[in-house]
């Protein structure tokens, strides 16, 4: 028989995919006490790699689709106040019908998360909203927005054998397909090419479109390429756009504004194309390539032979 998790003030629930963990894991975990609930299979090697959590519940299992598994997942979650799952594709699938499980409230998008409600992003991610809550809910929190540190030592781990319904009903899923690089959401990526207005016009963007297909990066920009209509909002990288936090961010001509810096957590490289020396951007950059962004990159394509698109 299934064993429920104690009466928690909030716990992250994480999906796990062949041992692999979703953007967001370390900081829902972090954002919900530093305990985690892992279910999928690979449970054990992900614990391994979830480092901001003390308390970890393991569920083993091949995923079924998301209707079974909230349905399976909501006996465990009864005591727990605040569910808190990472704003991947695996926890914005899980969350809605796991929330109808458990008969609560779903916050959706949320920047921060506490007892009584949490602040989420709303109108194409240009207004901060608080919602508040009654009583217990479930929350997404989006990956990118808080960091968080590794905690002391090894989790204390606990590993739970779930039932799962014989003849599962509702939905199936025939197989999951994993987006292109290219195509991955901006606060998913590991690696980000920024283009900026140093970069020049649409047959630049393109370009740029092209050699991050290659690298496997996706595409972001600042408001100034994007209020040109040379990139769709959702690639707009800053305080007003989106949040990302990628391993490598690689800026063609993006001087490096706070509104866009806002936008770039903590990536762990970053190397800029400027003719500006000086500019924030390449101030902070760990590599500063002092040239024309436009001739660096089409020098680039045409090494990696990318296609415009």
């Amino acid at each position: 028989m299934s064993a429920a998790l104690p009466a928690l003030d909030a716990v992250a629930v994480v999906v796990v995919r062949g041992g692999e963990l979703p953007p967001g894991a370390d900081e829902s975990a972090a954002e919900a006490g530093a305990a985690a609930l892992l279910v999928g299979d690979g449970t054990e090697g992900a614990r391994a790699r979830l480092s901001s959590a003390r308390t970890v519940w393991t569920v083993e299992a091949r995923l079924p689709d998301a209707g079974v598994l909230a349905e399976v997942l909501a006996p465990l979650l009864a005591r727990v106040h605040t569910v808190l799952l990472p704003a991947s594709s695996d926890g914005r699938d899980l969350a809605p019908r796991l929330a109808v499980a458990l008969d609560r409230p779903l916050l959706a998008g949320a920047v921060s998360v506490a007892g009584q409600g949490a602040e989420v992003l709303r109108h194409d991610g240009r207004q901060l909203v608080e919602l508040a809550a009654t009583g217990p809910f479930v929350a997404t929190l989006l990956p990118g927005v808080r960091g968080a540190e590794p905690a002391d030592g090894d989790p204390v781990t606990y590993r739970i054998e779930a039932r799962w319904p014989d003849a599962p009903g509702g939905t199936h899923t025939l197989g999951t397909v994993a987006p292109e690089a290219g195509d991955t959401p901006l606060p998913e990526a590991s690696r980000v090419l920024g283009a900026g207005a140093g970069l020049g016009g649409g047959t630049a963007v393109a370009l740029l479109a092209g050699v991050g297909r290659i690298l496997g990066a996706s595409v972001g920009a600042t408001r100034a390429v994007t209020d040109q209509g040379l990139l769709p909002h959702d690639r707009q990288i800053g305080t007003t756009g989106v949040v990302v936090d990628p391993d490598l961010y690689l800026a063609f001509g993006i001087s490096g504004a706070a509104q866009h810096v806002g936008g770039l957590g903590s990536p762990r490289h970053v190397v800029s194309v400027n003719t500006d020396p000086h500019c924030p951007m390449t101030a902070m950059a760990d590599l500063g390539i002092v040239a024309d962004a436009p001739a660096v990159l089409a020098e680039l394509a045409r090494r990696l032979e990318a296609p415009h698109d």
